[in-house]
């Protein structure tokens, strides 16, 4: 029987022929007379090569991150925000200490002993919610010490409240600070408004002077949201970096109020071009040893060095969890008071029941197109929040930019090595700084 690109996937590099093996993401170098019959001969019976992913659902496993939502609300109005502002579609509204506290508590009881943890702060915007924030940190680094666990802290903010004693609470506790931002100041301003009218990048770049002034936190992150009537991604990328960021990714719009900023399946072909040639750039700054933080691109080749293979898109209901302002929990933060992704509270503890349902109904293998797809290991079906709203309308996209990410791979593992040894060194910084 001639095995389908459903298991095996050929392609090139300027190296040459490459063969990859879905299960376990397995990359092997193809003579090209070899190349030119596999397509319809059965050359490498998959029997012959280890399997890794056998089709049963995931077991809920031990939390090991939960994410507090601490400010349903926010500062500003970007247009293209999938949560309404940080509302949700509800009221305004913040988290009290005794939910921030409980949510903390209910992470360490309902985790492995021996596993590092992770708090993150979202929103809308949460510095809205200061206080709760700075009181969250020292009490969950205290109860992590008492529990003698090791525990690091995120924040996802669009940086225009920072102050200083936020630069000083990430500097002194192992945190990853993830800042909004889309562009120099008249992109960025453009979809990124303020509700008092002032410019967002003015008080970005006043946040992000603080931060360099009062203790940079351990990692430093851009996100860069991405629409239809973006320009050029290259020039946006360049510009991000060029703020001092430890890494910059693209975030693409799927789901928004405004339809015309929401990605439809004829948008993607030039997204595609974009991408591309932006991990190009990418690619040749790292042969020519020089650092260029493309986020995309470095997690796509830190996954296919590991040999990445997983049957969900990430650990949304496995082992992380995401509490609303009231302590109810959800899949993660995206789907923040979604009834179809309610998963317990912080207070009776997690659903197992509902989230061995979402890991049953949601394993790729069992998915349409999923399970015919040779990316699905790689991709993992994906976002909950962005299919539950649109479907899987950027397949084709995510493939073709898998495509590009291999043939890099193979580049740079052949002409510069000793890329990944680094890489690999960078992140162990980025995600050893714990905290006991």
């Amino acid at each position: 029987m001639k095995h389908s690109e459903t298991e095996l996937h050929l392609f090139d590099s300027v190296i040459g022929s490459h063969l990859f093996v879905v299960d376990g993401s397995r990359i092997y170098d193809v003579p090209p007379e070899v190349a030119g019959r596999l397509s319809a001969l059965d050359l490498f019976p998959l029997n012959s090569f280890p399997r890794y992913i056998d089709g049963q659902p995931l077991t809920p496993p031990p939390l090991a991150s939960i994410s507090l939502n601490v400010a349903q609300a926010c500062n500003m109005s970007c247009s293209y925000c999938y949560a309404d502002t940080g509302k949700f579609g509800g009221r305004s509204r913040l988290m009290s200490l005794e939910v921030a506290k409980a949510t903390v508590d209910r992470l360490i009881a309902e985790s492995d002993p021996t596993v590092g943890l992770v708090v993150g702060y979202m929103g809308g915007e949460p510095l809205l919610n200061r206080s709760v924030i700075h009181e969250t940190t020292r009490y969950a680094a205290q109860a992590a010490q008492v529990a003698n666990r090791q525990i690091r802290f995120s924040i996802t903010t669009n940086g225009t409240l920072l102050q200083k004693e936020d630069a000083e609470l990430f500097a002194e506790f192992p945190f990853t600070v993830a800042i909004s931002v889309d562009g120099n100041r008249e992109q960025n301003d453009t979809v990124r408004g303020m509700n008092d009218g002032s410019s967002s990048y003015e008080h970005l770049q006043r946040g992000l002077a603080l931060l360099d002034r009062y203790g940079r936190p351990k990692h430093l992150a851009a996100r860069i949201t991405v629409t239809p009537k973006t320009v050029e991604l290259l020039p946006i990328l360049d510009h991000v970096i060029s703020l001092g960021f430890d890494e910059v990714g693209f975030a693409v719009v799927l789901v928004s109020p405004d339809p015309s900023l929401a990605f439809a399946t004829e948008d993607f072909t030039t997204l595609l071009q974009q991408a591309i040639a932006c991990g190009q750039k990418a690619v040749s700054e790292i042969k020519a040893g020089r650092t260029y933080p493309f986020s995309n691109l470095e997690t796509a080749l830190q996954e296919i060095h590991r040999g990445s293979h997983r049957p969900y898109p990430c650990g949304a209901g496995a082992a992380y969890l995401s509490a609303n302002a009231e302590g109810k929990l959800f899949a993660c933060h995206r789907l923040i008071d979604d009834p179809q992704f309610a998963m317990g509270s912080v207070w009776s503890g997690s659903d197992r029941q509902a989230r061995a349902d979402h890991l049953t109904h949601n394993h790729v293998d069992y998915i349409e197109p999923c399970k015919e797809c040779w990316a699905r290991y790689l991709c993992g079906g994906g976002c909950y929040h962005e299919v539950s709203r649109r479907g899987r309308i950027g397949c084709d996209y995510i493939r073709g930019w898998l495509d590009f990410c291999l043939s890099a791979y193979v580049e740079i593992s052949t002409i510069y090595p000793e890329y990944f040894n680094r890489q690999i060194n960078l992140i162990e910084h980025r995600s050893g700084g714990f905290y006991e």
